[in-house]
């Protein structure tokens, strides 16, 4: 019997290994500029790249959410399919997904092991002619198409890392290549311009491929267009050959009339917010269409129902109502905006409490520069940033942070620092808690953020059922409070609702049952720790009862 007939043992300890070992090895934001090393590594493998039919995933943002919709469609037609993203929330494992669900440990591991003395040849190889082993990316990439010929999969929904000429993952011959909006990201190694990142990410394009693009800044849209012509490929971009017909907010997300290209499709429940996740959705139904060849419609039953129950953890994903707590992996200019539109459509909230923490790669100025246009410019609402970082060695510290939120005109007053992440994300909790119109806290600005948040949230849910088992952590967390949409989200008027909850109560009872906790008196009911599942930072207990032994924020 093949190990994959074997239930899914998990293997956290080996999984953990491999992870060190492929950590040892240069990181992913060091990505050489070369396809060589990785093309000889899958060469010595057996060209387990070209094992199945790939549809290759390029652009700014909105690739990873367009990834799982389009391997939702695939999923929809009984097709067994790999799905390869970057980078991770929580485990390694997540970025090498079989039918949707993270690659099981067993089989992680075994391939490593496998494939990892073939690597080493590679590494020689590359060592002798003066030239760096390969990569952490590089490693993960060529992982990735040997666990997808192991399995075997029919299909693989590639995701570029950085770029696209010089990816990793450009060694494949995508038979449809997708390119989502292009922003200005990356520009140390991509370009400065529209053009020179679109030049760039064109590199995916294969001839007598299908292109696929979302609408694009005309820069960006020319370079695309040409490079498709040069190439031979087919090309269908949206706004020309496949669109959005209609978009209207709905139980659950959204509802969409969507032209395709072969057909429309009406009345299409989308489970995720934001007119930025409708945009990948038709881009997605596009590339699947030209996947099976452009020229038929796909059956509606699969669209809709595809469409209904994809998730894409991280993006506007709602963790908890009481307070309504989002995390959105918005890393750039044009992410932070797009999910401001977003948040604000579909919850409506009065007070925002914002936990940011940002890599040092990122244009964290312009970021900040952004949240002040959205959040603070063009609302009447409040607005709070909590300051801090993530474990990654690439986070920028909460002091430098503080900074550049002082440069993007953000006021003093409504910026609070933290030395750890945690507390940042309690205080936050804490003070959405005490508004008396609707509010919520949004966790954002890095992927390491939130999958830090996801694991902190997620670690309380499991330790408030004494006795239950350490279980794999689902792709998207269970929201506290009795809702559910049709598709199992909660609707815009209902979140906005849950986040109000709080202010349906009594200020003195909110009050007493804080200052009981902080007091050292036994609040009625659970601890307040224990109802935002993080502990308080001191800076919370100091404004209270103060405290001469501790030390400034600054100075941790």
């Amino acid at each position: 019997m093949s190990e994959k007939n074997y239930p899914a043992i998990p293997d956290p300890e080996g999984v953990e290994r491999v992870y060190s070992e492929l950590l040892a090895r240069a990181p992913e934001n060091k990505m050489a500029p070369r396809l060589d090393a990785v093309a000889r590594a899958v060469e010595i493998l057996g060209d387990v790249h070209r094992a199945a039919p790939v549809i290759h995933i390029t652009g700014t943002n909105g690739k990873t959410s367009t990834a799982r919709m389009i391997e939702a469609l695939l999923l929809g037609h009984d097709l067994r399919v790999g799905r390869f993203t970057s980078p991770h929330l929580e485990s390694v494992t997540e970025r090498i997904c079989i039918n949707g669900a993270p690659v099981p440990d067993a089989t992680f591991v075994r391939i490593w092991e496998e494939i990892a003395p073939y690597l080493q040849i590679v590494d020689a190889e590359m060592t002798s002619r003066g030239e760096p082993a390969l990569t952490f990316f590089e490693s993960v990439t060529v992982l990735a198409f040997a666990i997808f010929a192991d399995e075997p999969v029919d299909v693989v929904v590639l995701e570029v890392g950085i770029g696209g000429t010089w990816d990793s993952t450009n060694v494949a011959d995508g038979v449809v290549s997708v390119v989502t909006p292009i922003g200005l990201d990356h520009t140390d190694m991509l370009g400065e311009t529209l053009a020179e990142i679109a030049t760039e990410k064109s590199g995916i394009i294969k001839p007598g491929g299908f292109l696929v693009s979302a609408a694009q800044d005309p820069e960006a849209a020319d370079v695309l267009l040409a490079s498709a012509r040069e190439k031979e490929a087919s090309f269908a971009f949206e706004g020309v050959e496949f669109g959005i017909v209609s978009r209207e907010l709905a139980v659950g997300g959204q509802l969409l009339t969507l032209r395709g290209l072969a057909g429309e499709y009406p009345d299409v429940p989308l489970s995720l917010h934001g007119a930025h996740q409708a945009q990948n959705a038709v881009v997605a139904l596009a590339a699947v269409e030209a996947f099976f060849g452009g020229q038929r419609q796909l059956p509606e039953d699969v669209v809709r129902t595809a469409f209904e129950t994809v998730r894409s953890p991280g993006r506007l994903e709602v963790v908890r109502t009481e307070p309504l707590t989002i995390l959105d992996a918005g890393h750039n200019p044009h992410g932070v905006r797009a999910s401001a539109a977003a948040l604000t459509e579909a919850f409506k909230l009065s007070h925002l409490h914002a936990v940011v923490g940002i890599l040092g790669e990122k244009d964290a100025l312009g970021m900040f520069e952004t949240m002040r246009e959205e959040y603070v410019d063009a609302s009447d609402g409040t607005f709070r940033l909590y300051l801090a970082a993530s474990d990654s060695p690439r986070a920028i510290a909460p002091e430098r942070l503080h900074e550049l939120a002082l440069d993007a005109g953000l006021d003093e007053d409504s910026i609070e620092v933290f030395e750890h992440l945690d507390e940042a994300i309690a205080t936050a909790m804490e003070n959405a808690l005490f508004e008396q119109e609707s509010a919520g806290v949004l966790i954002t600005g890095s992927i390491t953020v939130i999958g830090e948040a996801r694991t902190l949230l997620a670690a309380h849910e499991q330790a408030k059922t004494p006795g239950a088992e350490a279980e794999e952590l689902p792709d998207e967390l269970p929201a506290e409070g009795a809702y559910a949409g049709s598709a199992g989200a909660a609707s815009a008027s209902t979140l906005a609702a849950a986040a109000a909850a709080a202010a349906s109560a009594e200020p003195d009872e909110l009050l007493d049952g804080i200052m009981a906790e902080l007091g050292g008196e036994s609040a009625a009911g659970s601890s307040l720790e224990d109802s935002l599942g993080l502990p308080l930072g001191d800076s919370y207990t100091d404004d209270f009862f103060g405290d001469a032994d501790s030390e400034d924020d600054a100075d941790h």
